[in-house]
This record gives C-alpha cells, sequence and structure tokens, in this order.
C-alpha cells in the first residue's frame, strides 16, 4: 500500500453519540467539555466504520446479520436522517517543530461532515468517495494535546424500502455518489443508517515545508519486454512562505530472500518549489533491463519492487518520505474476432479469465487488513484471475488492493451506477445518475489517483448494467484514454523518446494505461450492446454448462447459481426456528418447489430447483432428514455446480468465451445465495469445486460429450505427461480402467484426449465413482487429480443414501506447528481398506509386448516413510511442533472415502453447549475430497488463533461415510 511514512492512524480511543442527546455544540465539545468516558450518551466508536458498526458494538442495537433481527432496528427512512446524525470524538498527541506542517486527513466519510478540532469549525463537502486533507497547523496547541469532534450526517436522499422490497429500494439513494445497496437487494436486507459514518481512515500527516502528493508510477515495456522503463510524476506542495530549494529522490528496490533486498536504482534530481504553491514534478525515466514482471495467479510470480521517494529541503532536511509496492506488467484488451468477447493480456500473453464478481467485504463497512487479507486469498485459493468490484458496492479500499497485487487477482473496478438503480428498477429510477455530476467526477478522478499505482488494477468501468449520464461518461472517456503505448497494437517497433510533445510522459496521464469500458454489457462483455444477457443465477443442470447453446457471448460478467453454508453456519447465524429446512412441495409437472422458512427467505434463499427446468438437485440424493443432512446434500449439489460451471467455461476455452465472472464470490451479510464462503469465512463445498475446475493445469469430464479434456491455461507445453481413468463401483472394486500416455499438451489450450465409453456400456453402475488423473512419467508425481460422482442418464444418486452404511477405514497422520498464534497442520489420509486386486490410481499400468500387465506402485505407506514425509514437511515451518500423531478409524468395509471434509475448533473447558466452536477462517490446500482403496492424499491447514490463552485447536473430520464427526487431533 502506498504510504506516507510521516503518518500516523486515529484508529481507537474515539467516542460516539447520536447528536440530539448531546447538550454541547463542537466548540464546547473541543474546549470546555469534552467527553472523557464512555457515558450516556457517550458510547466507544468504532472507527473505521459507520453509525450502525458502532450501535451493534455497543449492543444498543441487536445485530443486523442474526435471524430476523435487522427488522428490530429503526430504518433511516421512518426516524429521518438526524436519528443516524453523529457525533464523533477522539484526543490526539501532535506537537510541531520550526517548519513542520501537520494535515487531518480523512479517506473517506460518508456523507459530509462538520470538524471541530481544538475550537475551530471545518465543515467537509459531500461525497461518500473523495479524500479529505485539511492543514491544520496553525490549530493544533502548543503542548500537544489536541481534542477533535466530528459531526457526521447521512446521505441527503437515503430513500425508502418500498414493502415488496427490491432492487435498490425506491432508487432515492442514487441522487447521492454513495454506495448503492444500502437500500438492500436481492442478496442483501436494507441498512439502516445507509453505511453513515467515518467508513474510512483517518489519520495526521507531519511533514517539512514540502509535501509529496499522489506520485503516479507507470512502466511500459519494449524490444518483447526485455527493456522497461519506470516513470513517475508527483504533485509538490511547498506549504512555506518561501521558495524551497529541494533535492528529490526515488529508490527502486527489489525484495529477494530472508529480507535481503537489491537497490535496482537511486536517482536524485534537485529543483526550487516556490512559496505556497503546488507543482507536479516528472522524473526522468528509469531504465531497467529484463526487470521481473507481475504476472496474475496462475500465470506466474506476483513480483514487487518497492518505489520509495523522498523530498529533502535545504537547510531543514527530509521533509516528506513516500512509497509503493509496484508490479511491473502491461494490461492489454480488445474484443476477440473469435468469440466477440473481450480478450485481455498481460505483458503480452492471453489469459483465459475465470473469476468472481465482489460486492464488498462487510455491509457495515466494518473493514479490516486481517480481513482483506483472508478474503483475497480464499480467491487466490479458487485459482480465480480476477474480481470485479460490483458498482453498487465500494470504490475498494487500497488494502484490498494490496492484497490482490500480493496474490495476483486482476481486479474490475466499476464506478457507483447500477441499472436498477440508474435507470431501470420498479419503480423506474432516474437515468441521470446523481444529481451533482461534478462532485460524481470529482469523486471518480480522486479514486483513479488513489488507485492506479496498483499492478492487479486492469479496467474501469462506469456502472454496472448501465453506463453513467452522457456527460460523465463522456469526461471520464477523455480523463481515462488511453497513452499510445498502452493501446493493443504491436510495440516491438516503438523506442522511448519519440514520441510527439502533445504526448507527453505517461505518468502525467490521469491514468492512460488501462483500458475505461462505459458499462458491464458493453465492448465485448456479454452481447456488448447493453442489452441486459448476463446471467442466468439459479440451480442449473449441470451438463448444460458444456452445451454450445448455454450461453450466447464470449464474456459473461455475471452467472451465478446456489451457495448454501454448512449448518454450523445457519446455526450460528439464526434462532432454531431458522433451523427449518425448506418443504419440498410437488407440482403437477412433476417437478418440486421449495418453501423456505420466513428467516430464510429474509435471507436471501435462492431454491435448488427450479420448476419447469430444473430439477430439485438436492432431492437427487433423497429426501433431506434434518438440517445437518439438508446442508450436507447441499454441499455436494455446490461442488458439482460450481466445478461444472467452469469447467463448462473452460471446455471452450478461445472457441466460444474468453472468460466468466461468477455471481459472486461471497456475502456481505449472512446470506444464503451465491457464495464460495459465508460471511463468518467457513467455505462451502463450491469453494473446492471451483478450486479444482480453475486450477491452472486441470483435467476435466466434459458432461455432455463425456470426452475427457486437458485444459492448459498456463505459458508451458507439457510432454511426457499421461491420463489415468478409474471408475470404482459402490462396492469398492475397480470396474474400469483407462491409461494413455505420451502425450503432449500445448500451453493456453484446450485438448480432448480420449473419450468415456464406460456410460455407454452395458455393464455400467446406476451410480458410480470416477477419478482422472494427469501425470507426470518421469516421476509419476500428479499434475491435476478430478474426482467425480456420477449416475446413469436420467438417473439420481440415492443409492449413496444406502452408502453411508458402508464405514471405510482411514489413517490420518497429523503433524502440528506453530509460530505464536500461527498454526499448520499437516495431515495425511490414506484410505486403508484392502481389496484384492484392482485397477487403482496407486498402480500404473503400463504395456509391456502388446500386453496389459501391472506395475504395483508403493500404495501402502508404511510408518517410517511416513515419519519421514513429515520430517521434510515441518523443516518448511519453523516453531514449536507437538510431534507426529496418527489416527485410525476402523471400517470393515472397502470403497470410496467419500466427501471427507475438516474442520477447525477451539478446545476449552468452559465451551457452551450449542456453541459455535468453529475457529474461522482456515486455509486448506483442499477439502471436502474423497479417497479410493489404497489411496493416499496430503491436505495442509493454516489458521490464526486470535486469543490463544487457554485453546488448544482441534480438528474433526466429518465424510458422508460417519455418522459423528472424527476428532482427528
Amino acid at each position: 500500500m502506498a504510504e506516507q511514512h510521516r503518518k500516523t492512524v486515529l484508529d481507537s480511543g474515539w467516542l460516539a453519540a447520536r447528536s440530539t442527546e448531546v447538550q454541547f455544540t463542537g466548540i464546547q465539545l473541543t474546549t470546555t467539555h469534552p467527553p472523557t468516558s464512555p457515558t450516556s450518551p457517550w458510547m466507544q466508536a468504532l472507527v473505521p466504520g459507520t453509525v450502525l458498526g458502532t450501535l451493534v458494538k455497543n449492543k444498543v442495537v441487536p445485530d443486523p446479520f442474526y435471524g430476523l433481527q435487522n427488522e428490530d432496528i429503526v430504518d433511516i427512512a421512518d426516524s429521518g436522517r438526524d436519528y443516524y446524525t453523529f457525533w464523533f470524538f477522539t484526543t490526539f498527541n501532535c506537537k510541531l517543530s520550526i517548519n513542520q506542517h501537520c494535515d487531518l486527513n480523512f479517506r473517506g466519510i460518508n456523507y459530509y461532515a462538520d470538524v471541530y478540532l481544538n475550537g475551530h469549525e471545518i465543515t467537509l463537502p459531500k461525497g461518500m468517495f473523495r479524500r479529505h486533507a485539511i492543514d491544520v497547523t496553525d490549530i493544533l496547541h502548543p503542548d500537544g494535546s489536541n481534542l477533535l469532534a466530528i459531526l457526521v450526517h447521512p446521505p441527503d436522499h437515503p430513500g425508502r424500502i418500498p414493502p415488496e422490497g427490491g432492487q435498490g429500494g425506491d432508487h432515492e439513494i442514487g441522487k447521492d455518489v454513495a454506495t448503492q445497496y444500502v437500500e438492500g437487494w436481492d442478496w442483501i436486507a436494507p441498512i439502516r443508517d445507509r453505511n453513515t459514518g467515518i467508513w474510512d481512515e483517518v489519520s495526521i500527516s507531519v511533514t517539512g515545508p514540502v509535501k509529496i502528493i499522489d506520485p503516479h508510477l507507470v512502466s511500459s515495456f519494449f524490444d518483447n519486454y526485455e527493456r522497461a522503463y519506470l516513470h513517475t510524476t508527483t504533485e509538490l506542495e511547498n506549504k512555506s512562505s518561501w521558495t524551497a530549494e529541494c533535492s528529490l529522490s526515488i529508490q527502486v528496490i527489489m525484495e529477494l530472500e530472508d529480507n535481503i533486498c537489491l537497490v535496482e536504482h537511486v536517482e536524485t534530481q534537485y529543483l526550487s518549489v516556490p512559496a505556497n504553491s503546488r507543482v507536479q514534478y516528472t522524473f526522468p525515466e528509469l531504465f531497467f533491463y529484463k526487470p521481473n514482471l507481475w504476472w496474475p495467479n496462475g500465470m506466474g510470480k506476483q513480483s514487487l519492487y518497492n518505489v520509495i521517494i523522498n523530498i529533502d529541503v535545504k537547510e531543514y532536511g527530509e521533509s516528506d518520505s513516500w512509497s509503493h509496492l509496484f508490479g511491473f506488467r502491461k494490461i492489454e484488451s480488445h474484443i476477440d474476432d473469435a468469440t466477440g468477447g473481450r480478450l485481455f493480456k498481460v505483458n503480452g500473453e492471453p489469459i483465459f479469465i475465470r473469476g468472481g464478481n465482489w460486492i464488498l467485504s462487510d455491509g457495515l463497512l466494518r473493514l479490516s487488513k486481517k480481513r482483506y487479507n483472508a478474503d483475497i486469498k480464499f480467491h487466490a485459493d479458487m485459482n480465480l484471475n480476477m474480481i470485479r468490484c460490483w458498482g453498487g458496492g465500494l470504490a475498494e479500499r487500497p488494502e484490498f488492493y494490496h492484497y490482490c497485487d500480493y496474490y495476483g487477482l486482476l481486479v474490475w473496478q466499476e464506478f457507483w451506477i447500477t441499472g436498477d438503480v440508474d435507470g431501470r428498477g420498479d419503480p423506474i429510477s432516474n437515468p441521470n445518475g446523481p444529481l451533482d455530476h461534478d462532485l460524481f467526477l470529482f469523486c471518480a478522478r480522486d479514486t483513479v489517483k488513489l488507485l492506479r499505482n496498483h499492478p492487479s488494477l486492469a479496467l474501469w468501468v462506469g456502472g454496472n448494467e448501465q453506463t453513467p449520464p452522457d456527460d460523465i461518461n463522456t469526461a471520464l472517456k477523455n480523463d481515462l484514454r488511453l497513452h499510445p503505448w498502452f493501446e493493443a497494437v504491436d510495440e516491438t517497433n516503438k523506442s522511448v523518446g519519440h514520441l510527439s510533445p502533445e504526448l507527453t510522459d505517461p505518468s502525467q496521464y490521469l491514468d492512460g494505461t488501462r483500458i475505461y469500458i462505459e458499462g458491464s454489457l458493453w465492448d465485448g462483455f456479454a452481447d456488448g450492446k447493453g442489452n441486459f444477457t448476463d446471467g442466468p443465477y439459479e440451480i442449473q443442470n449441470p451438463e448444460d454448462f458444456f452445451k454450445d447453446n448455454y450461453y450466447d457471448y464470449g464474456f459473461n460478467p455475471e452467472v451465478g447459481s446456489v451457495g448454501v453454508p454448512v449448518a454450523s453456519t445457519i446455526r450460528a447465524t439464526m434462532p432454531p426456528e431458522g433451523w427449518k429446512i425448506p418443504v419440498f412441495k410437488k407440482l403437477s409437472n412433476g417437478y418440486v418447489e421449495e418453501v423456505p422458512n420466513p428467516i430464510w427467505e429474509y435471507h436471501k434463499y435462492i431454491p435448488y430447483s427450479k420448476p419447469s427446468n430444473v430439477h430439485d438437485q438436492i432431492q437427487l440424493y433423497g429426501d433431506a432428514k434434518d438440517l445437518d443432512d439438508f446442508c450436507l446434500k447441499a454441499q455436494l449439489v455446490n461442488y458439482v455446480q460450481y466445478r461444472a460451471l467452469l469447467e463448462g467455461w473452460s471446455s471452450r476455452m478461445w472457441s466460444k468465451y474468453t472468460g466468466v465472472l461468477i455471481w459472486k464470490t461471497q456475502n456481505p451479510w449472512t446470506g444464503l445465495r451465491g457464495q464460495f464462503y459465508d460471511h463468518l469465512l467457513d467455505q462451502t463445498a463450491g469453494f473446492y469445486g471451483c478450486r479444482c475446475a480453475a486450477e491452472p493445469i486441470h483435467i476435466q469430464l466434459n458432461l455432455a460429450t463425456y470426452s475427457i479434456e486437458v485444459v492448459n491455461t498456463t505459458l508451458k507445453e507439457l510432454s511426457n505427461v499421461g491420463m489415468e481413468a478409474s471408475v470404482w463401483n459402490l462396492e469398492g472394486t475397480c470396474s474400469y480402467y483407462k491409461i494413455l500416455e505420451n502425450l503432449s499438451l500445448l500451453p493456453k489450450k484446450v485438448a480432448s484426449i480420449s473419450e468415456m465409453d464406460y456410460p455407454k456400456s452395458k455393464n455400467s453402475e446406476l451410480v458410480y465413482f470416477l477419478l482422472l488423473k494427469l501425470y507426470s512419467m518421469s516421476d509419476h508425481t500428479t499434475i491435476s487429480r478430478n474426482f467425480y460422482w456420477l449416475h446413469i442418464s436420467g438417473g439420481d444418486y440415492k443409492l449413496l443414501e444406502q452408502y453411508r452404511k458402508k464405514k471405510i477405514p482411514l489413517r490420518i497422520t497429523s503433524q502440528t506447528s506453530n509460530e505464536g498464534s500461527t498454526y499448520k497442520i499437516q495431515i495425511q489420509v490414506k484410505n486403508t481398506s484392502k481389496e484384492p486386486y484392482s485397477k487403482s490410481s496407486t498402480s500404473r499400468l503400463s504395456y509391456v509386448d502388446g500386453k496389459d500387465s501391472l506395475e504395483t506402485a508403493d500404495s501402502l505407506v508404511d510408518k517410517e516413510h511416513e515419519v519421514g514425509w513429515f520430517k521434510r514437511l515441518q523443516r518448511c515451518f519453523a516453531g514449536k511442533s507437538d510431534g507426529l500423531k496418527v489416527y485410525e478409524i476402523n471400517g470393515e468395509d472397502v470403497g470410496v472415502a467419500f466427501f471427507l471434509h475438516f474442520s477447525v475448533h477451539t478446545s476449552k473447558k468452559d465451551n457452551k453447549e450449542g456453541e459455535d466452536t468453529r475457529i474461522l477462517p482456515v486455509h486448506y490446500s483442499d477439502n471436502y475430497i474423497s479417497v479410493i482403496p489404497g489411496e493416499v492424499m496430503h491436505i495442509e491447514l493454516t489458521f490464526e488463533v486470535t486469543d490463544p490463552e487457554g485453546v488448544t485447536p482441534c480438528v474433526a473430520l466429518h465424510a458422508w461415510n460417519y455418522d459423528e464427526a472424527h476428532f482427528i487431533l
């Protein structure tokens, strides 16, 4: 993240009170009558945060994310704006030396504020997405103690929620430059205060006479990326009354390993900055030969350089310093002739987009670096490569972008326009956008300056399913026009130094390095013409994703499905009346309609059936008995649904599609639809279906044609690889086995390598398991593994209900290491059921003299081998270790250990009955796995115990074949 090195963040010690309950003025609060403790009407405040977040923190109102409690909170439409107009108060220490200056900075206030500092009043203008920097040098107390009070006003047009709800309520919020989801949507209930508050960072920054403002970093490439240049322009503000003679330096540092840094460049320039003025300065370009490039997730490393800018003033010393992690990369895109979809290139290489739609981390804007880290790592764990920041949410924060830079997630950032609020909807909304167009453009330009240096930022988009009003759209097109070096044309014949004067250095543009698209359905997205051609958003037949007529256009920016979380999350977020599963109502046409309970309906439950199109996918596994059974079967559907979605798109990579974004990856509240992980940060099985399908090199079954395909999205050709397919019946026998070797797979291609003829055979089972493996022939390591459960055409999975009675023996070996509060657990799972002779994937079939012979591999891993394996792993993680542990699950049956999944819990003596003991989040290398006889699988878990005193983490194993959880650690 960009850092002003002389900055102090004010994020603790705040108090808040409703304005109508405070009898003093802002001048009195910051002079003679400051609040001193959280006594009525004052309470501890959440800053950064919102009014509602503060009220929830102090239990003044119930948790709006639990059950129906949001209905018990007064809506601003009924209370009036004064009810959510709040004072925020804090103190801070800042004592200035001679020629020092202090700014009070607000990175985001919703919607405007009156600021009082030591008895002085400053009015902050309107706009949720604008920064404020106030020079308070002459206001600070000489002794360094300062009193700060801020009166925060809600949006001017908070709107009213119609009885039927709807997308964006009555749309009035669209008249302001603010988040639009706050009036409610089909995935979230209304936010009662409309996010009023000091919702982003507050800080003070102390500098000398000259301050560095909004540097712009741009990399350009020539000679097939062997030659690169760093272009840098910055604003400088001289706050003094005399001309400042300055030395301005830039350093570029590459961190190697073990905290060893390599200084790539140091450059110093000398200049004069006139008194009381702002100037723009452009450094001479810095040359790099073959720099380490930044690549998206799955295509290479995310190499980042630390760029540091310092300014020294003669007879003063260092006046200010600024730094930013910067990635050398070039992003281009154009409309692909073959598909009509928008095709993205990074560093000259096409990238097949498999990403997700993102609203925001938390509906009450309880944003934090820790939460952002978990959120973005989850997306990288799923092997996604793009996140779309939807227009009804936030211009995301630098912390969000920092982790996207780090984990390699490209970002599609929209401005604050949505079709439902800005032109469509019921009632029909106002198509002219916010009332104050100049304010919108100010916020947009300020957002660009805030975010433009992040390598993950891939494109700007005017709005969701709508374009901004014509004047705003024209201004954004002009402001964000591409510099000639960044147009999608051949670069090889260009050289630095031959631009005409009017083109200038690219860092002098507002941006100029990324495209601007006027709306999410235009210019290579959906039909490209703005027609409503994204979606669908409901349950689908898995095989339909593979059919040629499923989606007609090259890039779908929104396609969604189901997403019920695990039962523990339902219990943690709803009272017992919310634990009732839907009623399955049989219709005359043979389809089933799901009727959810009122709490599920309030939490936007989306059914697992679509009468007349899709039979109920949960009932394919038999009738759900209770909440646990329903949620477990929902996870089976979640896995199948999202794996099929991404595999269907990948199957037509470049021939029909250039990309897809799933609606949506997560929920900013406790919703029951369209998510890979819930608001508590526990993953659904869909998370791992996505992770499987989106791996960079992936073997898959085309569910429409039953051909076996390999998708290679990487830049490398694969040679000397083999494919293995094995079918396992419910009796534990391998009834079909096929192997192909000496395969070669081209980069960035899909190859159909074999037909899966088992389903057409007379002896095919009603329900069976299929394991596909792609492996290296040189060392037999697995490159891609994909496990399916399948039924014959027109069938179902009800036989799996009987399969639950089979008790499959397992041996689980684990090793725990921790460093402080961070834990890493290595787990090895082995299916120890013994089948006398089977062509399992723990064996390798080779061809000798034209005949099949079975070469047995090391299918049984003895204890000595296990210990050696864990010792090697242990070297990778320094810290305390509690040794190797082995847990045996006894069973007499033979077969696949089906749908194993882990969870991590606290083990405390004072745990209450029914208490949610999960430790969240946990990052798993895989979960919801199935293990065939003799097979060994390795799983890694990492997590943090936030309150380690008296807490011993333990790991539970759940599975289709076991009624109770086994605490294996």
